[in-house]
């Protein structure tokens, strides 16, 4: 196997200190074993849902640039997930009576959230294709490496909270997407983009992990007025 033809699993090695950092991230072991503050939950999947209507733009940008039908399906089908079935999920949660009310404003994308939205939007409408693709991956496959961590210990925890949300993501049909997602990336990768690649991949990367950080410590804008 050559290379570029492994270009997934020699990305993931490249990003081990980054998913270590995953790993131990305080919001994920507490949401692990339920202890998890709601009021802390609820700022995170408000940022969440901004995050997917910008995730299911670039999931469409990369189905429109796609090389073939197979692939342009496969993108075009999870940009609809992301923007229909993971927003149901998110407003049965929030409305399910666990979290805390909100204040009645429109939640505001966090810097971390406008940020990673730009850069996966970005990558997908003006890099190259396997770019754009290489981009898109980590929310798939370091979401469904967590999620599966996550549900082992979550299953552990008698009435746990947010089990609901846990399972989503050890869910066959995710994980089953997730490797169709990096056999597509593979497919795609060329030598004259591939460190291209690895660099929107890390980008991404490094983006699934500061979401979760701050989303601990509900990071919001600076009040200019202070």
């Amino acid at each position: 196997m050559s290379a570029v033809a492994s270009f997934t699993a020699s990305a993931w090695e490249r990003t081990a200190a980054v998913r270590g950092a995953v790993e131990r991230c305080a919001f994920l072991a507490e949401l692990a074993d339920g202890t998890l503050d709601p009021g802390v939950f609820r700022h995170y999947l408000e940022q969440d849902a901004l995050y997917l209507q910008g995730y299911a733009r670039a999931l469409s940008l990369l189905a429109a640039r796609a090389p073939d039908a197979g692939a342009a399906g496969f993108w075009a089908s999870s940009a609809h997930g992301a923007a229909v079935v993971e927003s149901s999920l998110h407003g049965d949660l929030l409305e399910a009576g666990v979290l805390p009310a909100g204040d009645g404003r429109p939640p505001v994308a966090s810097p971390t959230t406008l940020g990673y939205v730009a850069h996966l939007v970005a990558t997908a409408a003006t890099a190259p294709y396997a770019v754009g693709a290489a981009a898109v991956l980590p929310c798939f496959w370091v979401y469904a490496d967590a999620g599966r961590r996550l549900a082992a210990r979550a299953r552990l925890v008698e009435g746990h909270p947010f089990a609901r949300w846990v399972a989503a993501y050890d869910d066959p049909a995710f994980q089953a997407a997730t490797a169709t997602a990096r056999d597509l990336v593979d497919a795609a990768a060329r030598p004259d983009v591939e460190e291209a690649m690895h660099e929107a991949f890390a980008v991404a990367t490094r983006y699934e992990w500061l979401f979760w950080e701050t989303a601990h410590r509900r990071e919001g804008w600076p009040d200019p007025t202070e």
